[in-house]
């Protein structure tokens, strides 16, 4: 998923915003689905796009607390969801000389 968004540390980044992508990779039993051909029996990826664009809009300062911030509201919305991964990328960090990203991964899933 790729959005522009104002998260840094920066003044210039919090007025131009950057470019971002978030990866998110789950680990669930897809067994019924793979039979039933049904929206109701896996993860609707809409839902989790929006949740992740929510999450994205809301301006933070360091990518470990968007990517806490994106993991905690996929634990509430999705609560039986056993395991997943959450990655935010910055593209072209301001880091003083030539990087693709920086980027911040973070595990989630269930709590029982």
């Amino acid at each position: 998923m790729e959005f522009l968004a104002y998260h840094g540390c920066l003044e210039s980044e919090k007025e131009l915003g950057g470019d971002f992508v978030v990866d998110f990779k789950a680990w669930l039993d897809l067994d019924e689905a793979s039979r039933s051909d049904r929206l109701d029996d896996t993860l609707d990826y809409s839902r989790v796009y929006s949740l992740i664009a929510g999450e994205m809009s809301q301006r933070s300062d360091l990518l470990e607390h968007v990517a806490g911030r994106i993991c905690r509201a996929l634990e509430a919305e999705f609560p039986d969801l056993p395991a997943f991964e959450v990655r935010v990328c910055k593209k072209n960090p301001p880091v003083g000389g030539s990087a693709f990203a920086a980027c911040v991964t973070l595990k989630g899933g269930c709590r029982k």
